[in-house]
């Protein structure tokens, strides 16, 4: 295996992962004829196709929807005439580039050598009932010194709170071990592992139903394994931090239609508002990446009876998704307070998860401020309840009205001003990761070569998740049709894959084991 520092990473233990085999070709691959198919326009597929396409290989890419993005896109839009009329740009929601997302940075640097699209974040406030606030402003670079910090400065955790803490099961979270971490902590939800730990309520509320809602999945819900991973990614395994960087431009401005430019300069065909349904099998010289969701993913391989095998297409069926989420754009005809953060958590107010007041990290948003004197202000809720259910379908007036009431609790001086005019968008596409089900998530490899799975519903054997996760798998995939036809591979990076504490825990098991 190849070990090569990440340039540009503040943690030096960043290494490439993958064995970076550099076969050399008989000839190059657009004389031998190799053609790669990719279903799905979003990071993951864009990234394969990226990669097969630098190395030759013919590639055609097929989205459904008519703009390249899939769960990261964004799409022309225009305000109504209270909002001046102008034309916007509308999103699903914030997307925080954590300076540990190596492999998405690899492939923005196709289009943006030096990333100066991306603005960096100085904090990610946490807001809580009755004015409490968590903040990781200037916390130290190194685990565990980073957590130790965090719990000695939080206003809710007392001496008698750490006290009562069971250290065994809380030193989990600096322990992570890959596969056996997964083996003993996948069958239990992240909510039981938070029990047994026994953090007081809004220690937990704060600090871990938070982060556990940021991933589309509620805590009763979501692996423990999954969690303890993402622990490690964001926060206890590296020493990149928790804050992270923004577009400075609207994503279709920033990423998507630069990304889209260079597909085309190395001669990918992209076909968008192509919905797949029956895929050419592969050949010794014909190779096909699935880069969808989960009920893309699923009728894809249902109507493709030559892909895998029973047991793995079964597999594929039981795939779940995560519940509902939604975001609410607003813009107002006044601004919120100067010191209120361009990005913030929230935990306790209801639904509401986080808050972006998008005017204050923008450019468009923000002239459109500057002419009016308004705000634009966009809420999330990542894991709608059952409860918002009527007849089946998700209540989205009642979502509207409890997401604005909550808003108008965190931050007050919205109370007094007035809507211009708002979009409320509610997705169900998003991965479950589901206790007890990491043994059956698939890989980016398959039982038929020359077809390869990415997407972050796939399970990588390194810690990754959301936007990372996807380019990562991209890259695996394309790799995985790269080795097949005797071609170089393309570098994919990872965070350290152990805890600090990872050593010290499998020293301690042998022990009891003996």
């Amino acid at each position: 295996m190849t070990v090569v520092p990440y340039v540009g990473a503040r943690d030096n233990r960043a290494r490439v992962i993958n064995d970076l085999h550099t076969y050399r070709p008989l000839m190059a691959a657009s004389e031998r004829g190799l053609r790669a198919t990719v279903v799905g326009g979003g990071l993951a597929g864009v990234a394969a196709a990226m990669v097969l396409a630098e190395r030759g290989v013919q590639v055609t890419l097929h989205e459904a929807a008519p703009v390249l993005g899939g769960r990261v896109s964004s799409w022309p839009d225009s305000l109504n005439e209270a909002a001046g009329g102008h034309p916007i740009d509308m999103e699903r929601g914030f997307h925080a580039f954590f300076r540990q997302y190596y492999n998405v940075r690899a492939l923005m640097k196709r289009w943006d050598r030096s990333l100066a699209s991306l603005r960096p974040l100085e904090d990610y406030p946490l807001y809580g009932p009755n004015n409490a606030v968590e903040t990781f402003r200037k916390l130290p670079a190194r685990p565990p010194l980073n957590l130790i910090e965090l719990v000695r400065r939080t206003p809710t955790l007392s001496v008698k709170d750490l006290r009562a803490i069971d250290g065994e099961q809380a030193a989990e979270m600096l322990a992570f071990d890959g596969d056996d971490t997964y083996a003993r902590f996948d069958s239990m939800s992240a909510a039981e592992y938070l029990d047994s730990v026994r953090f007081p309520p809004a220690a937990r509320q704060m600090l871990f139903e938070v982060f556990a809602h940021s991933f589309f999945n509620p805590e009763d819900r979501m692996s423990a394994g999954e969690m303890l991973m993402m622990f490690h990614l964001y926060f206890l395994g590296t020493m990149e931090g928790i804050c992270f960087d923004v577009l400075e431009r609207p994503f279709d401005q920033a990423f998507w239609k630069p990304a889209g430019q260079a597909l085309h300069s190395r001669n990918v065909r992209v076909h968008t508002s192509s919905s797949v349904s029956a895929i050419e099998p592969v050949t010794d010289t014909h190779g096909v990446v699935l880069a969808l969701n989960v009920g893309g993913l699923q009728q894809v391989v249902a109507g493709n009876e030559w892909m895998g095998t029973s047991q793995w297409r079964a597999d594929i069926a039981g795939l779940e998704m995560a519940p509902a989420f939604v975001v609410h754009r607003v813009w107002f005809d006044g601004d919120v307070l100067p010191d209120r953060a361009p990005f913030a958590g929230t935990a306790g107010f209801g639904i509401i998860d986080n808050i972006s007041c998008v005017h204050r990290y923008q450019d468009e948003a923000r002239n459109w401020a500057h002419r009016t004197g308004g705000s634009v202000i966009e809420t999330h809720a990542y894991a709608i309840p059952e409860s918002y259910r009527e007849n089946g379908e998700l209540d989205q007036a009642r979502i509207r009205a409890d997401l604005l009431d909550q808003l108008r609790a965190c931050y007050p001086e919205t109370k007094t001003l007035n809507i211009l005019d708002e979009r409320l968008v509610l997705r169900n596409d998003c991965p479950a990761f589901l206790p007890g089900t990491y043994r059956t998530r698939p890989t980016v490899r398959t039982p038929t070569v020359g077809l390869a799975l990415c997407g972050d519903l796939v399970k990588l054997p390194f810690p990754s998740a959301l936007m990372e996760r996807a380019v990562s798998s991209g890259f695996l995939a394309a790799n995985e049709l790269l080795a097949n036809w005797g071609l170089s591979a393309e570098p994919v990076w990872s965070i350290p894959t152990t805890g600090v504490l990872t050593k010290l825990q499998r020293w301690q098991r042998s022990r009891r084991d003996r």
